[in-house]
C-alpha cells in the first residue's frame, strides 16, 4: 500500500505546496523561524555565561586552580583568636577550607584583646577594621574569596559542620570530611557554618605556599599603615642624628632630611616575656630540643656578633609593654647598636590608643621593614616575619640567601650561626608543612 496514496497537498494563497515557487517560499519561511529562535537562544546562552561564570562547580580540588570561587555558596568559621600571627594563620586556614569546598569565606571576626583561656572575654573585631576587605578580594582574585554576611540569601539554609577533636580525629579523617561536604546533600545548603573550636587548632591539609599566597593579600588599613609609617620614621630620624653627630658633630642639624630614608634600622622580636619563658622551657624538655628559649644577655651578644653589620645602628626592640618599665634591656648592647623601645622612642602614645591586635600589627610592619630582622624561630610573629621577607627576597630574584649578602636578611637569634651570632634565615616556600612557619621549628632552611 502506498502510505502516501490519500495525503492531500496543503494550500497556501490558493497555490499546491508542490509547486516549485511554493515550496521555495515555504523554505525561506522555515528558514526565517530557525532564525529567530536560534538568536534567541544565543543571547540567552551570553546571559548566563555572563551571569553565573562563578557557579560552575567544576574546578578539581587542587589549589593550584585558578578558575574563581563560587559566590553563591558560602562557609562560616567562629570568632579567631589568640595573638595577631595565630590569627592570621586560622584566617588563611579558614580561606583555605572554603576554597576546597568551593565556597566563599564569610567575613570572620578577629580578636582585638589577647585572653587564652577566658573565650567569653575576648573582644571581636571585624576583619575590615584591621585588613582592606575589597583590597583583599582584588589581590586573591580566582584563589579564595570573602564575602559579606548581606551576600547570604536565605540566612535560615545554613548547615552546621561540628569539626572533631581528640586524638582519634586524625588528619586523614578530618580530610574525608571536607570531601563529604563538596558533594550533595550537603553542598545543597547556602551556608555550612562550621561550630566547634578555633581554625588555628584544625588539621591542615595545605603546603606553605597556599598560606603564603592568603598573606599576601593580607594589607592593613590606611591608619594602621600610618601609624606604622610614624613609628619607621621616627626610628630613621633618631638613626640619621645619632649618625650625623658622631660623622659630623659641628653640622647635625642637617634639616632638609634628605638622609633621612637612607638610614638603616635593625629590629629585634624579644620573646623574653616570663609566660614565653616558661612555655619554651616546658617545649624544650617536651620535644627534647635546646634551642628554643634565648635569654636576653644570649640575644645582645648573637645580634652583636653579625659580621658585616654596619655601626652605628639603631636597634628597635619589639617587646612586650611589660618589659617597657625594664632598663636592663636597654644595656649590655656591643658597642655601636643604639637600642631604642617605644617609650625611649617616644611612640608608645601610638600604641596606646589601640587594642592589643593594632598594636601587635604596628610593631609586625616596623620589623617586616627593617633592613635586618632578629627573631625566634619558635615564635609564629618572627616566622611569618621572616616567611614575607622571603617573599620579597624571590621576587626580586634570589633564591637562596645562605651566606649570601643581600637585601632583606633575616636571623634566628635562638640557633647558634657562624662567629658565634645568629643563624641566617630563609622560609623553604616549597614545604608541605604548616610546621615550618606556625608551631615552631629549629631547622630554618640556611
Amino acid at each position: 500500500m502506498d502510505l502516501n496514496s490519500n495525503y492531500k497537498h496543503p494550500r497556501l494563497f490558493g497555490r499546491n505546496l508542490n509547486s516549485v515557487t511554493c515550496k521555495c517560499l515555504s523554505l525561506v519561511v522555515i528558514l526565517l523561524v530557525l532564525r529567530v529562535v536560534l538568536l534567541s537562544s544565543f543571547s540567552d546562552y551570553g546571559r548566563i555565561n555572563q551571569k553565573d561564570i562563578d557557579l560552575i562547580p567544576s574546578r578539581s580540588l587542587s589549589l593550584d586552580s585558578d578558575y574563581g570561587v563560587r559566590k553563591d555558596k558560602f562557609l562560616e568559621v567562629p570568632q579567631i583568636v589568640w595573638g595577631l600571627n595565630n590569627q592570621k594563620i586560622a584566617f588563611a586556614r579558614a580561606c583555605l577550607t572554603a576554597r576546597m569546598l568551593n565556597r566563599t569565606l564569610l567575613m570572620p571576626k578577629l580578636s582585638a584583646s589577647l585572653f587564652y583561656k577566658e573565650i567569653d572575654r575576648l573582644q571581636p573585631i571585624s576583619f575590615d577594621k584591621i585588613f582592606q576587605f575589597e583590597r583583599f578580594n582584588s589581590l586573591c582574585n580566582g584563589f579564595v574569596q570573602l564575602g559579606q554576611y548581606s551576600d547570604v540569601r536565605n540566612h535560615s539554609g545554613v548547615y552546621e559542620l561540628q569539626k572533631g577533636s581528640g586524638r582519634r580525629w586524625t588528619v586523614e579523617r578530618d580530610l574525608d570530611q571536607l570531601r563529604q561536604f563538596i558533594q550533595d546533600p550537603y553542598n545543597g545548603h547556602e551556608v555550612i557554618r562550621i561550630v566547634g573550636k578555633n581554625p588555628f587548632l584544625w588539621h591542615d591539609h595545605w603546603p606553605v605556599k597556599d598560606y603564603a599566597r592568603v598573606f599576601e593579600c593580607l594589607v592593613l588599613v590606611e591608619e594602621i599603615e600610618k601609624e606604622a609609617a610614624k613609628v619607621i620614621s621616627k626610628i630613621r630620624e633618631v638613626g640619621r642624628e645619632v649618625r650625623s653627630n658622631i660623622e659630623n658633630p659641628s653640622n647635625s642639624s642637617d634639616s632638609d632630611g634628605s638622609s633621612l630614608q637612607a638610614v638603616p634600622y635593625v629590629a629585634v622580636h624579644m620573646r623574653i616575656e616570663i609566660d614565653w619563658m616558661i612555655h619554651c622551657k616546658k617545649l624544650e624538655r617536651r620535644s627534647n630540643i635546646s634551642q628554643i628559649c634565648s635569654s636576653k644577655e644570649e640575644i645582645m651578644e648573637r645580634v652583636g656578633n653579625i659580621v658585616g653589620m654596619k655601626t652605628p645602628s639603631v636597634v628597635y626592640l619589639a617587646v612586650a609593654d611589660s618589659l617597657l618599665e625594664d632598663p636592663s634591656i636597654l644595656t649590655g648592647w656591643k658597642h655601636g647598636l643604639l637600642p631604642f623601645e617605644k617609650k625611649k622612642l617616644g611612640v608608645d602614645g601610638i600604641y596606646k590608643k589601640y587594642p592589643y591586635l593594632i598594636q601587635s600589627a604596628i610593631d609586625y610592619e616596623v620589623c617586616l621593614r627593617a633592613d635586618i630582622f632578629f627573631g625566634n624561630s619558635f615564635s609564629t610573629f618572627s616566622s611569618l616575619i621572616a616567611l614575607e621577607r622571603t617573599q620579597k627576597m624571590i621576587r626580586m630574584g634570589v633564591t637562596n640567601t645562605c651566606g649570601m649578602d643581600v637585601r632583606w636578611p633575616s636571623y634566628a637569634y635562638n640557633i647558634l650561626g657562624e662567629s658565634n651570632g645568629p643563624q641566617r634565615w630563609m622560609t623553604n616556600m616549597s614545604d608541605a608543612r604548616l610546621q615550618a612557619i606556625s608551631y615552631g621549628t629549629n631547622t630554618i632552611y640556611c
